[in-house]
């Protein structure tokens, strides 16, 4: 079973003006002890998000364990380590015959439903959200709350990351409630470095 660090950093790339400045925040990020990052491009084609994809992997080597946001095969174009798929993308069994059995993958899941059938996939971890209300999704999900946080940790026995409006003021509700580890994207956009830190005190 792997491994999940205490935060678990998305950059999103509508929150970044240019490529340099996805990389910069992503570099800060690393240096500030995050050892997983997730690449999200929802609007980008195929090549911008290769392109950028190669570019991560080029400038941050092996210090840390990339995940591709929904495609499985841009992730091995780019060699990176790990899928992340929603409910809407391509099935974790498909996903899992396409990036071989090393790499990781992570589902996506919104209710308790989802979330038994994505346990009993090959997905390495499991997502459970939006715990909060959240701005990065144009059409979030209905939110599950800490207790809906609560009631996956029952369902599963994989790792469990939680996502969907959560920041340092709210983070540590999050672990309690039973996640192992809580996604981030825009409390980590501004000052990246100094932000990412404050994660890691709070949630030791």
């Amino acid at each position: 079973m792997i491994a999940l660090p205490r935060l678990y950093a998305i950059l999103d790339t509508s929150c970044f003006h240019d490529t340099e400045a996805l990389i910069t925040s992503a570099q800060e990020l690393v240096s500030a002890g995050c050892t997983v990052l997730q690449y999200r491009n929802k609007s980008g084609s195929a090549r911008e998000m290769l392109d950028q994809a190669l570019e991560l992997r080029k400038r941050l080597g092996d210090s840390v364990t990339l995940i591709m946001n929904d495609r499985a095969d841009l992730c091995l174009a780019a060699d990176f380590d790990g899928v992340h798929v929603g409910q809407d993308d391509l099935s974790p069994e498909s996903v899992r015959k396409i990036i071989g059995p090393d790499r990781w993958l992570g589902v996506s899941t919104h209710n308790p439903e989802q979330l038994r059938e994505a346990d009993l996939t090959s997905a390495n971890y499991l997502a459970i959200g939006p715990v909060f209300s959240t701005t990065s999704k144009e059409k979030p999900d209905p939110v599950v709350g800490l207790e809906g946080v609560r009631r996956a940790r029952t369902l599963t026995s994989k790792p469990l990351v939680a996502i969907g409006g959560i920041t340092r003021a709210n983070a540590t509700s999050v672990i309690k409630a039973g996640a192992d580890s809580v996604a981030v994207i825009s409390d980590l956009v501004r000052n990246p470095r100094k932000s990412a830190e404050e994660f890691f005190r709070i949630l030791g």
